[in-house]
């Protein structure tokens, strides 16, 4: 009789173990699931878009979840351009501060494609009170706040379908990385977080961004600058076209650029210049083509630096984010100043940095 009473003791104490693992096993089956059902259940409920993912994979041991194949677009969009299509997207707990007492997250996107579609995306925003309900409805995606965001193999693009030819003006091949967002190690610099960022353009222009940034703050504070260099201006040739009219044979574009905020100032420049640049009327008229010529040419004269060929000007910016200013007249300026008197050298000028936007911000105050 006892024999019989331990032996079943020791069935029930294997017994209740082998459950536990067959539900723990059960749940790993199905979470992945779970998890997609959910991700998809935040996207049907976005106001006005609609999307879904492919498939998620879970990893219990790095505390992470992969989706796949996730698309956003609108309900009425006119092509079937998708707005948001991110090919993989790699969402982690970070472990590093999480030994420092802060859960935090980090992100990868593999392959993302962000694609502005001009057609699809106008709607006036005053009208659409839920017009930004999609970026709050894709941070629930992600349950804890995002510390390191890094994209690898991206693309940006403005399309504009109803021209003649279509417009599509775009970076590819992004590879950003943006650390410390979170602020988790502060330290006694005043813009914790770090940004950096390289592409290709239109033209097969070189794109660099650096910058530091303070996330943190309701308006966040940084101080970045960015370039863009030797891109083939005619790779302008269908927006030029299109919206002035006119055809670049050869040439380069180029952009340079600070921007500096602190305590909701800005202060900052923009630096575009062409060089060695030949541009054509595409307007068949014999009138407008003799007047156009003259006008083209009677510019090129005056503006062009004889020195190195090129056509430049100086923005300067500076205001409130709610109303950002661009000085007209010392714009006009900068432009003979390149024509007359020096040529702006093809760099980041180096002049801007968030302590020139503090001391802006000071002297509004006052």
């Amino acid at each position: 009789m006892r024999k019989n009473k331990n032996r079943g003791f020791r069935k029930k104490r294997y017994t209740l173990p082998l459950i536990i693992i067959g539900v723990l096993i059960l749940i790993r089956l199905l979470l992945p699931v779970m998890v997609k059902k959910y991700v998809n259940g935040v996207l049907a409920d976005i106001p006005g878009y609609y999307g879904q993912v492919s498939g998620i994979d879970i990893s219990l041991f790095r505390g992470a979840y992969v989706i796949h194949n996730l698309y956003l677009n609108k309900v009425d969009a006119g092509s079937e351009v998708p707005f948001i299509n991110l090919d993989e997207t790699d969402i982690s707990i970070e472990w590093r501060a999480l030994f420092k007492g802060r859960v935090v997250s980090e992100i990868v996107l593999t392959r993302p494609q962000f694609i502005y579609v001009f057609e699809d995306q106008q709607q006036d925003e005053a009208e659409d009170p839920d017009f930004d309900d999609w970026t709050k409805a894709l941070t629930d995606l992600v349950p804890i706040d995002i510390n390191n965001l890094k994209i690898i193999d991206g693309k940006a693009a403005f399309v504009q379908l109803t021209s003649d030819p279509n417009i599509d003006l775009n970076l590819n091949q992004i590879q950003l990385n943006a650390t410390n967002l979170r602020n988790v190690e502060r330290t006694e610099r005043e813009l914790p977080s770090e940004i950096s960022a390289q592409a290709v353009s239109i033209g097969q222009g070189r794109f660099t961004l650096d910058g530091k940034m303070d996330l943190v703050k309701q308006i966040p504070d940084m101080d970045i600058s960015f370039s863009l260099e030797d891109a083939s201006i005619t790779g302008l040739n269908d927006f030029s076209n299109h919206y002035a009219g006119i055809d670049f044979t050869e040439g380069s574009f180029n952009v340079f650029s600070e921007i500096a905020i602190a305590n909701g100032f800005l202060t900052g420049y923009i630096k575009p210049f062409l060089k060695d640049s030949k541009l054509i009327s595409v307007e068949q008229d014999p009138f407008f083509n003799r007047l156009w010529e003259g006008f083209v040419g009677f510019f090129k004269f005056v503006l062009k630096n004889k020195g190195n060929n090129t056509l430049a000007t100086k923005v300067p910016l500076s205001g409130d984010l709610n109303n950002v200013e661009t000085k007209v007249w010392p714009s006009v300026f900068n432009i003979f100043k390149n024509g007359w008197i020096e040529a702006f050298k093809g760099v980041v000028d180096n002049e801007i940095d968030f302590e020139d936007a503090e001391k802006a911000s000071e002297k509004k105050e006052r």
